[in-house]
């Protein structure tokens, strides 16, 4: 099999994509591995503008490190009435980098006095394929819904338990892990990610 590593040390996002894109990695002979199984993967400084920029820095110097094809992503919370932040800034919203009590807390003090009709957000995922040759794809993945007043729900992490999601009425951290991977933003940016996969690592 063929070994397409994701830029992350997080394992459980292995295991998670893993399961997203079961179906392709099976038609094309790819094996997903994380970038903790090359002692020569670096340790990229996320210094971009946008989760796209992100999610390419990462996927173009672990592909460049292992001389493998690598794909990474950057995701956080869009709000609509802060023109997009939290954004790139999502895990350290509230100062130090993945608080998230402390950032959830903070956006909900921020947003007190905003109606509910202001309150729209999105979850959003930028996903990048990288080959060694410095090919790049991108794609991206969006969950919709709005900013709810008080958390509620034990599953997930980060702002999950204050995303109301769209067309369901239900908070994000209310959610299973199945239902969540269904309509992600996570899922939905791999998922689009599919196409590339066919077309660069197909042959």
């Amino acid at each position: 099999m063929s070994k397409l590593v994701l830029a992350t040390q997080n394992r459980h996002k292995v295991v998670e994509l893993r399961h997203i894109l079961a179906d392709v990695c099976d038609e094309l002979g790819l094996e997903i591995v994380g970038a903790s199984d090359f002692p020569n993967a670096p340790d990229v400084v996320e210094d971009g503008v946008t989760f796209e920029e992100n999610a390419r820095l990462k996927a173009v110097a672990v592909a460049e490190a292992t001389g493998l094809p690598s794909i990474a992503d950057d995701s956080g919370l869009a709000v609509d009435v802060l023109g997009g932040a939290p954004g790139i800034f999502s895990a350290r919203w509230a100062g130090s980098h993945g608080n998230d009590r402390a950032n959830l807390e903070l956006l909900l003090d921020q947003l007190s006095d905003v109606k509910d009709e202001h309150r729209g957000a999105a979850f959003v995922c930028a996903a990048v394929l990288a080959l060694p040759d410095g090919t790049t794809r991108s794609a991206e993945g969006r969950m919709p819904g709005s900013i709810a007043r008080e958390p509620k729900g034990t599953n997930g992490f980060g702002y999950d338990p204050i995303l109301v999601v769209e067309g369901d009425g239900r908070h994000c951290a209310e959610l299973s892990k199945e239902e969540k991977n269904a309509i992600s933003h996570r899922g939905k940016a791999f998922r689009a990610m599919v196409p590339h996969l066919r077309e660069l690592l197909g042959s």
